[in-house]
């Protein structure tokens, strides 16, 4: 019975782990800071950049953080590591553009914050620090609002 458990645990384990796989595709379209389209097979796919929140396109630094993101992979081949779907049905994942991981550079940029109610990464807290003591980006302002309190009142 033990086995039969372990063995219905691992055929599970890999039945997710396929579900949810590394696709690669070429950067179509730049949304906001922290959502993009990616071109699979011909086909749009809307990736959300996971562990991540840029600032909404009617707060400061919300162009802005559109901008760099776009300046790193618009027209760039990219491959996203899918964490499934957020509730919106888009794509979670962590998009790699040459090797470099851009959900981590649009915090180290201070172009958008780790997304504490998601994140996982606790490195990207660590370059939200010191993107904030450096006072890149966003952080040249002195009381930054955070987009998941900004929705809020919107």
């Amino acid at each position: 019975m033990r086995a039969l458990r372990s063995l219905f645990a691992c055929a599970l384990l890999a039945a997710c782990s396929a579900a949810w796989a590394d696709f690669s595709g070429s950067v179509v379209g730049v949304i906001d800071g922290d959502t993009i389209d990616v071109l699979v097979e011909n086909r749009p796919v809307r990736v959300r950049l996971a562990q991540i929140d840029a600032p909404e396109r009617a707060q400061a630094f919300g162009t802005r953080s559109r901008q760099a993101l776009s300046a790193m992979v618009f027209r760039q081949a990219v491959t996203v590591a899918e964490a499934g779907p957020d509730r919106y049905g888009r794509t979670l994942g962590t998009v790699f553009v040459a090797g470099v991981n851009v959900n981590a550079a649009m915090i180290d940029q201070g172009m958008a914050w780790a997304y504490r109610q998601y994140v996982t990464d606790r490195s990207l807290i660590q370059l939200e620090a010191q993107a904030r003591a450096a006072r890149r980006g966003l952080w040249v302002d002195p009381a930054p609002v955070e987009p998941w309190l900004f929705r809020r009142t919107k």
